[in-house]
């Protein structure tokens, strides 16, 4: 019999993916499911950088690139920064990579084993907890809140340091609550990590061109005293519907920058050429389709917010940022994970329940708005049947 090692029985999963395998099988079936799931824009990446994509292919670009990512593009993101967050950041501390989740893997390898300590954001993006449980480190909770409209609290985080805690994940805008942490409450975390020197801090930004109200992100490259252990993560998924592509980059402080490059050539080599070819057209090219992109997403996001507070049983906090709602189904009766599966077998609507993103995700469900607005007005109708036919 195979023998595996016991960190692959501490790996969790990301249960959107297999809401989506489940609504893809009824949608087989014939049943006309409407995916609030998955968290992924409905939009298609932009024409021009599809382009820039096939051009790369057609000029050659099929080998090998530096593991790092290539010069041109890693250029380009340090002028995005620049211009978006008004920081300098030097092209050599930019790692490329194929999405988001090695940055947060390369980040928990570093800093995760028995003995250590790290903070993670519950609930929050399932696969931080995972990779942490995997590690052998203890994963601490920074609680969420609902009364505080997600956002964490620093001085409860701060709190939570020991002398075993090695590193600190933070999300803003936050998958899956779209809670974002005001700029107060993020100057006074700095500020206090100032007594924490032996702490490292991720700060996942992937939804930080999401934004609504009229907020502006504050990113942690912004804070000078916590650069030299800071890691920032973004990318190309959620801002220019390049899932598929595969493309995510980190800003790492100078001591690590090598461990990571290192780390990806073990893990992955490169990124694929071409699609690093049309990040830098993204990145260079016109804005036009990310702002009406992230306009529409406004306009669901009123849709949905007031449509599920109309819905006796639920209550829904208007989210700030991301395109994703987080109701309050407790009054309705039943667990998150019941209302999850009950919805799209009676109603063919796919959420995800919030405990997939942390145990204190009971009692709420996540809606992704990444829909037509047809789709989600037909999916409150369904929503409000289910509860009904529970009360």
């Amino acid at each position: 019999m195979l023998k595996v090692t016991d960190a692959m029985g501490r790996l969790g999963t990301e249960s959107a993916f297999m809401v989506l395998a489940r609504a893809n099988q009824l949608a087989q079936s014939g049943r006309d499911v409407i995916n609030l799931g998955i968290g992924q824009p409905d939009f298609p990446t932009p024409p021009h950088i599809v382009e820039a994509g096939i051009k790369a292919l057609r000029d050659g670009h099929h080998g090998y690139t530096p593991a790092n990512g290539i010069l041109p593009l890693r250029e380009a993101v340090a002028a995005d920064l620049c211009k978006r967050h008004g920081v300098d950041v030097h092209p050599d501390h930019v790692v490329v990579v194929p999405g988001g989740k090695p940055t947060m893997f390369f980040a928990m390898l570093m800093f995760g084993e028995p003995g250590a300590e790290i903070m993670y954001p519950n609930p929050g993006f399932p696969i931080y907890e995972s990779m942490i449980n995997f590690t052998g480190a203890k994963a601490v909770p920074i609680a969420l809140s609902e009364e505080k409209d997600f956002s964490f609290s620093a001085d409860d985080v701060l709190a939570q340091i020991t002398n075993n805690t090695r590193l600190i994940i933070i999300n803003s805008p936050a998958n899956p609550t779209g809670g974002v942490t005001p700029k107060a409450e993020i100057d006074k975390f700095v500020a206090g990590l100032g007594a924490h020197p032996h702490v490292a801090i991720l700060s996942d930004e992937i939804y930080s061109q999401m934004l609504y109200d009229g907020q502006d992100h504050v990113s942690l490259l912004q804070y000078p005293s916590i650069r030299d252990r800071l890691i920032m993560l973004d990318g190309w998924s959620k801002t220019y519907a390049m899932t598929g592509w595969r493309m995510g980059y980190a800003v790492w402080p100078q001591a690590l920058v090598d461990h990571a490059i290192r780390l990806a050539v073990n893990d992955h080599s490169c990124v694929n050429a071409a699609s690093q070819y049309a990040g830098i057209a993204a990145l260079n090219g016109p804005e036009a389709a990310v702002l009406d992109m992230v306009a529409q997403f406004d306009r669901r996001r009123q849709i949905i917010v007031d449509g599920l507070n109309k819905i006796d049983g639920i209550s829904c906090r208007n989210s700030a940022g991301a395109f994703y709602a987080f109701p309050n189904i407790t009054k309705t009766g039943m667990t998150a994970r019941a209302f999850q599966d009950g919805l799209l077998d009676q109603e063919a609507v796919a959420t995800v329940a919030g405990t997939s993103f942390g145990h204190l995700g009971e009692g709420y469900v996540r809606f992704s708005y990444a829909n037509s607005e047809e789709n989600i007005l037909k999916a409150l109708e369904r929503v409000g049947a289910f509860v009904s036919c529970h009360a």
